[in-house]
C-alpha cells in the first residue's frame, strides 16, 4: 500500500512555496463535483531545453521546447533508457523508472494499469442512494445543496467503513445523479430505433463500454421490462469493462436488482404455486419485491475494448457514454521554423521524475492520425478550443495557413520558444473507431461526452488533470503526474470525431447538444424543480451526444 507515502508527498506538494495558483472555474461542476477546490501547478521536474541542435541529421535530433526555465540535462539517459508501452507495463506492480514512453502510453498507464491505475485502484464512483425527487426541490440551488449533503454523507460512510483516506478519488456521472431518468431516456432512444429498423427480425443487442457501477445497465433493462415486455424478452445486454473491481461491482448491482410487483391477493406461504422464491422475496406496503431476471440477459466481459478479438456480426447498439474523455491522446508540437510536427515523449528517471521530450520521428499511430485527419476533414481545420483560448491562434500555429509570416517574425524575437503549444490528438479514438469497423460492422454508436472543459492544461484540445486531496478537487498544469492518483480527461472535438468516424466506418452520424437529447427523449416533467429549472439540462451544457444514423 502506498497511500501513506502518497499522502505525505501530496501534502508537501500542496504546501510548496513554488506552487503557482491559477484561476478555477465553477463550471467544471457539470463534470466532477468540487468542494472549495484550489488550483496549483505541479511541482515535479519538467525539463525543457535550450537552443537548437547543431548539424545533426534530422533523424538523430530529439527536441525539447525552449523556455526561460532552467532544466536538468538528461539527454544521455534518453539515449540509454528503453522505450516501453502501456501494454508492456500491464504486469508491473510498481510505477516504472528508467524508461521513456510516448505521452499516449503514459496517460494509458496512469489511468488503466491493473495494479496502480486510476480506474483500477483509486477511483470511487459516487452514488446518491435514493433517486432525487426533483419536483419537490425548489430550484437548482436546493438540488446543489442536497447533493452536497449526500456527497458528504457518502464519504463519511466510506471513512467509517474503510478508514479516512486523504487522497480518495471520488467522482460522479449523470447516470448516478439523475437515475433513473437519464437511463430511461437512453432506453427510449434504443427501443424506438430498434423498433423502427430491426424489430422483429433481430434481437435487441446492447453493448455498453465502461459501465461504472452498473446503474445505466439496470435503469435501461428496468425500463424495457416495464414498458415493452416483448422487446425485453429479446434483449441481450453485454458490458465491456476493463476494471476488475468495477466488473465485480456491476455483478453485485445485478444480483441486488429487484422487481417491484403490486400485491392484490394474499401472499402465498410457499413458492410452489407462483414460481417465486418467498424466502428471498421482500414485501411490504402492498408490494412484492422479487429478484429481477436481468441476469439471464446480461453478460459482463472483463477486458479492454482495445483487446477485443471477437467478430460480432449481429446488429447491435454500442453505448460509449463518458468514455472518450479518458481515451489516451498523443502530444504534438510544431517547429516554428519548418512547420513540421514533433511527437511528445516522457522520460522517467531513476528518482521517478518526469522529463518531456519531442522528436521529429513520429510513430505509426500519430502519423496515421495526421494523414487521416487531413483526408477526412469536411472543412478547414480550425479547432474551436484553440480559437476560444487564443483568438490569434490561426496566426500563431504552424498548421494554420496564415501562420507562415507570423512564424518567420516570431523566430527573430528574443527568448522565443522553438516549438508551438502542444496539440493533443485523439489517436486512441481512431483505434476505437477501427475496432467498431472491424469487429462490430453492424453496430450503431451512441456516445455522449464533453465538448469543452475548464481549467485545462496548456494546449489545443488539452485535458483537465486533477486529483482530490482532503475532499478538495485540485487541477494541475501538466499531464505528467503521479500515476494512478490523477484523473486525465479530454474534451471531445465532435466535428473532428464525426469526420474520423465517417471516414473509417462509412456510417453517417448526428450530433446534438445534451439538452436537446434530454428534451427529446426524457419525460421533462419528472426532472424539473418547482422553479421550472432542470439540473439534468443546466448542469451539462458543455456536453454533446453523437449517434449513428
Amino acid at each position: 500500500m502506498d497511500s501513506p507515502i502518497v499522502s505525505s508527498a501530496l501534502r508537501a506538494l500542496f504546501h510548496h512555496r513554488a506552487c503557482l495558483l491559477r484561476r478555477t472555474s465553477s463550471s467544471l461542476l457539470a463534470h466532477r463535483l468540487r468542494h472549495n477546490g484550489v488550483s496549483i501547478a505541479h511541482a515535479r521536474a519538467l525539463a525543457t531545453g535550450g537552443g537548437r541542435p547543431g548539424r545533426q541529421k534530422e533523424s538523430e535530433v530529439t527536441w525539447q521546447p525552449r523556455t526561460l526555465n532552467l532544466y536538468q540535462d538528461v539527454s544521455e539517459e534518453f539515449k540509454r533508457y528503453p522505450t516501453v508501452t502501456a501494454q508492456d507495463l500491464v504486469n508491473r506492480t510498481e510505477r516504472p523508472r528508467r524508461v521513456k514512453m510516448w505521452a499516449r502510453d503514459f496517460i494509458d498507464d496512469s489511468l488503466y494499469n491493473p495494479n496502480y491505475g486510476y480506474f483500477s485502484r483509486q477511483a470511487v464512483i459516487f452514488s446518491p442512494g435514493t433517486p432525487f425527487d426533483f419536483p419537490s426541490l425548489l430550484d437548482d440551488f436546493e438540488f446543489y445543496k442536497v447533493l452536497g449533503e449526500r456527497y458528504t454523507a457518502f464519504e463519511d460512510k466510506l471513512d467509517a467503513e474503510q478508514g479516512y483516506n486523504e487522497v480518495r478519488q471520488l467522482w460522479h456521472t449523470p447516470t448516478e445523479l439523475f437515475k433513473p431518468h437519464y437511463g430511461h431516456a437512453i432506453a427510449r432512444y434504443l427501443v424506438t430505433n430498434y423498433k423502427l429498423s430491426l424489430y422483429p427480425y433481430h434481437d435487441l443487442v446492447i453493448y455498453e463500454m465502461g459501465a461504472g457501477n452498473g446503474t445505466l445497465m439496470r435503469n435501461i433493462l428496468d425500463y424495457i421490462r416495464d414498458t415493452d415486455p416483448d422487446v425485453y424478452e429479446r434483449t441481450k445486454y453485454k458490458v465491456i469493462e476493463i476494471s476488475p473491481q468495477l466488473a465485480e461491482l456491476q455483478r453485485k448491482t445485478l444480483a441486488e436488482t429487484y422487481h417491484i410487483l403490486p400485491v392484490t391477493t394474499p401472499m402465498p406461504t410457499s413458492s410452489s404455486s407462483t414460481g417465486i422464491d418467498i424466502e428471498t422475496a421482500r414485501g411490504g406496503g402492498g408490494k412484492l419485491s422479487i429478484p429481477s431476471d436481468h441476469a439471464a440477459r446480461v453478460e459482463i466481459i472483463n477486458k479492454s475494448i482495445f483487446q477485443w478479438d471477437t467478430y460480432v456480426s449481429d446488429p447491435c447498439f454500442f453505448l460509449a457514454l463518458e468514455v472518450f474523455d479518458n481515451f489516451a491522446h498523443d502530444m504534438i508540437r510544431y517547429d516554428y521554423a519548418t512547420g513540421l510536427p514533433l511527437q511528445g515523449m516522457v522520460l522517467i528517471d531513476s528518482r521517478g521524475d518526469f522529463h518531456e521530450f519531442y522528436t521529429p520521428e513520429l510513430d505509426e499511430q500519430a502519423t496515421r492520425f495526421l494523414a487521416l485527419r487531413k483526408g477526412a476533414r469536411s472543412t478547414a481545420w480550425f479547432p474551436l478550443s484553440a480559437i476560444r483560448s487564443d483568438p490569434l491562434w490561426m496566426f500563431r500555429s504552424p498548421p494554420s495557413p496564415l501562420s507562415s509570416l507570423a512564424r518567420s517574425i516570431r523566430a527573430k524575437l528574443p527568448f522565443a520558444t522553438n516549438l508551438s503549444k502542444p496539440e493533443f490528438i485523439p489517436t486512441k479514438l481512431v483505434q476505437f473507431f477501427e475496432i467498431l469497423r472491424d469487429r462490430f460492422p453492424a453496430h450503431r454508436l451512441v456516445t455522449a461526452d464533453f465538448h469543452s472543459l475548464p481549467d485545462a492544461v496548456e494546449g489545443v484540445n488539452a485535458p483537465v488533470v486533477q486529483t482530490r486531496y482532503r475532499r478538495k478537487t485540485i487541477p494541475v498544469s501538466t499531464i505528467y503526474v503521479h500515476q494512478g492518483y490523477f484523473d486525465i480527461l479530454f474534451p471531445t472535438d465532435f466535428a473532428l470525431a464525426e469526420d474520423l468516424y465517417r471516414a473509417l466506418t462509412g456510417k453517417l452520424t448526428r450530433v446534438m447538444a445534451h439538452a436537446e437529447f434530454v428534451k427529446r427523449w426524457c419525460y421533462t416533467e419528472d426532472i424539473r424543480t418547482k422553479s421550472g429549472e432542470s439540473p439534468l439540462m443546466t448542469w451539462y451544457q458543455n456536453a454533446s451526444f453523437m449517434s449513428s444514423v
